[in-house]
């Protein structure tokens, strides 16, 4: 329901090589070191956004979406639901062209405003899972 297959292709195809990785650190043990990875492998700029701003995968992280001082195409958020629906306002306030949610992130409202707005979305899905079925 909240990635059709054509969204989902769409957004890993189509919508921009830069993708901000919400709550990306140097943890190696969390789901979005992993993640970032396997975009950084299929071309993706992964941009880490989280409170320490570390330089995850060599890339220099930012504190916060509106700290990125250049245009970012997809907002992947790795936080929990509770907090996922200002990351996709931010996400729309900065211009980004979609936004991801991730396996277990859900927030209707958020989604419902997000694609409002414009963006094309997808919701509790995960892109290094869809991107290596694109063939």
């Amino acid at each position: 329901m909240y990635g059709d297959p054509a969204t989902i292709r769409k957004i890993l195809t189509q919508s921009g090589d830069t993708w901000a990785v919400v709550g990306l650190s140097s943890n190696r043990s969390r789901a979005a070191y992993g993640v970032a990875e396997v975009l950084q492998r299929y071309g993706k700029r992964v941009v880490p956004v989280h409170p320490k701003a570390e330089t995850v995968h060599g890339e220099q992280g930012y504190a916060s979406l509106a700290d990125i001082p250049f245009p970012v195409d997809v907002v992947d958020v790795f936080v929990n639901s509770a907090l996922a629906g200002g990351v996709a306002d931010e996400a729309t306030a900065i211009g980004a062209k979609a936004v991801w949610f991730q396996l277990g992130v859900i927030d209707e409202a958020a989604y419902e405003r997000t694609r409002a707005a414009g963006l094309d979305m997808v919701m509790d899905r995960c892109p290094a899972i869809e991107i290596p079925r694109l063939g």
